[in-house]
């Protein structure tokens, strides 16, 4: 059985105070006036998949689709270039002396002051488009660190000034962005957290909640019940412990299940589960979820999760990309994941259909099961290999028309450029 039960020390211990300040209830009050920079920033869709739900014999299954999010194709453009915001407006207020408005980030003397400065992190692709697109917003030049695993795609969809790839995995070129952003005087945004470094991935996180309160106001306005279980894919953690964190807090720790779900050949966390405590696991064969290829977790997200999650498990890759292909042809609405964006489904899939671990995870036909798609097809060759059609074949009419209207400009508008407020 792919599954462990969370027996850890820490289970079920109440979060922090300052865990509640960047996860709890008011958390997205904080992201929203930073947000509102991107110009339009419409709601992405839940989306009810019932025939999902009755053949795994649940009470209903809803997919929060975030591949439609800020036309970036991600969650992750919630994070860090919210993270950048914040982080920038502190620089410029350093700078004037004086306190700054958000509406002022874009301002041509935010913008004159934003040359001087330098931007970095390591990605997998997702949360360096997310930075860079940042960047591009507030003028700042960006410097993004890959690894020799993100294929040519992904790379070039990132967007940044500068690409630096580096040889090895995800966790060195965390490393080696660390080092070279010291060395330069560089603003470091990683949505990765280790001791000393805390505070910055924390602002990352919190702007993930913003998906979480969404989810929950679409669920109880289109009479979907709220959540019993959450299934949630995990690369270092971060995303997993900002929406566990957020969900239990607004809906009560005895009324909700999280599951972390991971790659097999890069779970970070099932590790660091299985040996009650934070560690690194080797690293093996790449997996097709480059987005969660990772081997060490992250400090802050450990600490949340060993609290918070009920289970930990993993997904092999052919369970990914049945998930993939359920979601392009199931349902009356089908939605175009990645491999990354579909291993949520892969664990509920897995969990349901396994006797063990369905009733270790109390799933049956009283359980409402939210999924959040991560991304959409950010390698569209691997998609379409993978799946039998190119991501625009999967797209229907409805979810092409969302694309279109949620297709939100990343840049800022001309007007709001154009003066200081």
């Amino acid at each position: 059985m792919t599954l462990i039960l969370n027996a850890l020390p820490r289970f079920r211990e109440p979060l922090s105070a300052a865990e509640r300040e960047f996860v709890g209830e008011d958390a997205p009050q904080q992201v929203r006036p930073f947000l509102a920079l991107w110009g339009r920033t419409d709601e992405t869709p839940l989306l009810p998949l019932p025939e999902i739900a009755g053949e795994l014999g649940l009470g209903g299954v809803v997919l929060k689709d975030e591949g439609l999010r800020l036309g970036q194709g991600s969650f992750k453009s919630l994070g860090g270039a919210y993270a950048l915001m914040v982080l920038f407006r502190r620089l410029l207020e350093r700078h004037l002396g004086q306190d700054v408005r958000v509406t002022q980030l874009l301002s041509p003397t935010a913008r004159a002051f934003a040359r001087s400065v330098t931007v970095c992190c390591a990605t997998d692709g997702n949360h360096g488009k997310s930075v860079a697109a940042g960047a591009r917003l507030l003028g700042c030049r960006s410097v993004i660190f890959i690894h020799q695993g993100v294929s040519r795609s992904r790379a070039e969809a990132i967007g940044a000034d500068e690409i630096v790839r580096v040889e090895g995995t995800y966790d060195l070129s965390v490393s080696e962005a660390e080092r070279v952003s010291g060395e330069r005087g560089w603003l470091l945004v990683s949505d990765t957290s280790w001791p000393g470094y805390e505070e910055i991935p924390a602002l990352v996180g919190q702007g993930y909640t913003i998906l979480a309160e969404e989810a929950l106001r679409q669920a109880d306005g289109h009479g979907q019940g709220r959540p019993t279980h959450v299934f949630l894919q995990a690369g270092v953690g971060g995303f997993a412990s900002s929406i566990a964190g957020y969900l239990t807090e607004r809906l009560g720790r005895d009324r909700l299940k999280v599951v972390v779900v991971e790659p097999d050949r890069a779970a970070c966390l099932f590790g660091s589960a299985g040996a009650g405590e934070l560690v690194t696991v080797p690293p093996t064969e790449p997996t097709i979820m480059a987005m969660l290829e990772c081997y060490r977790p992250s400090l802050i997200a450990w600490r949340i999760l060993e609290k918070l999650a009920d289970g930990f498990m993993t997904v092999t890759e052919e369970q990914a990309k049945d998930a993939m292909r359920r979601l392009a042809g199931r349902d009356a609405q089908t939605v175009v994941a990645g491999e990354s964006g579909a291993a949520g489904l892969a664990g509920l899939v897995a969990a349901a259909t396994d006797r063990e671990m369905r009733a270790a995870l109390g799933l049956g036909p009283g359980s409402r099961v939210l999924l959040i798609n991560t991304e959409t097809a950010t390698d569209p060759a691997s998609y379409g290999a993978i799946v039998g059609r190119p991501p625009a074949a999967v797209a229907g009419p409805r979810t092409a028309a969302e694309r279109d209207h949620r297709g939100s400009t990343i840049e800022a508008t001309t007007e709001t450029q154009d003066r200081d407020q």
